[in-house]
């Protein structure tokens, strides 16, 4: 790693580079997003070429913009580099200075050109063994290692000027936000679904997220925890985001009543995901996203997963689909939701819960079942009517956070 403060950082976009005419359209949408998450260093100067995104520092803190930068979606990785002027003595100067900053102190290295500046006078390979001795001559203790160096030392020769580096820090990856439409994330409390709402960002849906609570049996922590989950992907986002808060009391207690105890979580998964389309319907929102993991509970069998998906015509779309739960315990880490999701407040998902709930419930039977409960569909529309929706920012706190009040709902 390298300890010297560099010029600038150079961007890798992900990729969307693949994407043909379409790729100028995707390509603005990511420095858009650069441009949001620099705005408050006011020195900084962005620079575009074909493929490349440089941020010419002018002092301000590289460690405080890395931290940004990783998570915005579109940039495959970044580097900081230094830049030297367009002669050599210049580069192996910038170069050996480079080295001289890595820690720890590396034992091994190679020098890897890319000479895009084909007037410049060395050729890249010519560059590598000029580069590279200069910087032996003066670190005898180092060794040239081509197949599996400890560093390696990279120039690039581009019209903008000479730029070195030796770190490639990974990001976010995938599509810059809100380039492939827009669905509904279904949001609970747990774990699951603020990991599937970061995957599903992360291919460039904007998202709305859909809350549902059965007040008074679900508490005002419960409400405040999927606020600041919401919240959470507001901010890695950076955009603002709409999270629709449902009331479920009625329609979760009206199956308590129909004496089929082991098809109640069947049941309200498919009023849910009826309540979202209708909701995604009037959003303009094209799927509808869900923390299903496969054989994880019961709902999430793939027989459970087909009666509760034929409730709707929007496409389902499952990013934890073949996860494994520690694979996404490690996601939600990383993404800063763990701590939040493991609270110990119910959402109306664990409510009501029976000791042995159907893992291969039959279409014809639940939808029986469903046609003797009174005003399901009247209940459902009613639902969506009343449904309370707060719009969350980034860098903003609700005023029910701000106040703590108790009369959310």
């Amino acid at each position: 790693m390298m300890t010297i403060k560099p010029d600038l950082i150079l961007i890798r976009f992900g990729e969307f580079t693949i994407k043909g005419r379409n790729r100028k359209q995707f390509e603005r949408r990511l420095v858009e997003q650069v441009r949001r998450v620099v705005s408050p260093f006011k020195t900084v100067k962005l620079i575009q070429t074909f493929g490349r995104l440089y941020i010419e520092l002018n002092e301000e803190s590289y460690e405080a913009i890395a931290k940004e930068l990783k998570h915005v979606f579109g940039i495959v990785s970044f580097s900081p580099v230094l830049r030297a002027e367009m002669e050599l003595e210049s580069i192996r100067e910038r170069a050996l200075e480079l080295m001289l900053s890595c820690v720890p102190s590396p034992r091994t290295f190679k020098v890897s050109v890319r000479r895009v500046v084909k007037s410049f006078p060395h050729e890249s390979q010519a560059m590598n063994h000029l580069v590279g001795g200069h910087v032996l001559r003066a670190m005898p203790e180092l060794k040239v290692d081509v197949r599996n160096p400890e560093v390696e030392l990279r120039l690039e020769l581009q019209p903008e000027g000479a730029f070195l580096f030796t770190d490639v820090v990974p990001a976010a990856g995938g599509f810059p936000y809100g380039t492939n439409g827009k669905a509904m994330l279904m949001l609970s409390g747990g774990i699951d679904s603020p990991v599937a709402g970061y995957l599903a960002m992360r291919k460039g849906l904007e998202i709305e997220a859909i809350h549902f609570h059965s007040y008074p049996f679900t508490s005002d922590q419960a409400k405040e925890k999927v606020i600041t989950l919401a919240r959470r992907l507001c901010e890695i986002s950076g955009v603002p985001m709409k999270l629709h808060l449902v009331s479920f009391t009625e329609i979760q207690t009206s199956f308590t009543q129909c004496n089929q105890d082991h098809l109640i979580i069947t049941l309200m998964r498919r009023s849910m995901m009826r309540i979202a389309q209708k909701l995604a319907e009037k959003s303009g929102a094209l799927g509808i996203v869900t923390g299903d993991s496969l054989g994880q509970v019961a709902s999430q069998t793939l027989s459970s997963m087909n009666v509760i998906g034929r409730t709707v015509d929007l496409p389902l779309l499952r990013p934890l689909i073949m996860s494994d739960k520690q694979e996404i315990i490690n996601l939600a880490e990383e993404i800063g939701t763990f701590a939040t999701s493991i609270l110990p407040y119910e959402d109306c998902c664990t409510l009501f819960v029976p000791k042995s709930p159907s893992t291969n419930p039959n279409l014809n039977v639940v939808m029986k079942v469903e046609s003797f409960i009174p005003r399901l569909d009247e209940m459902i529309a009613e639902a969506v009517a009343t449904t309370e929706e707060i719009v969350l920012r980034p860098g903003e706190q609700h005023e029910a956070e701000q106040a703590g009040q108790d009369d959310w709902f």
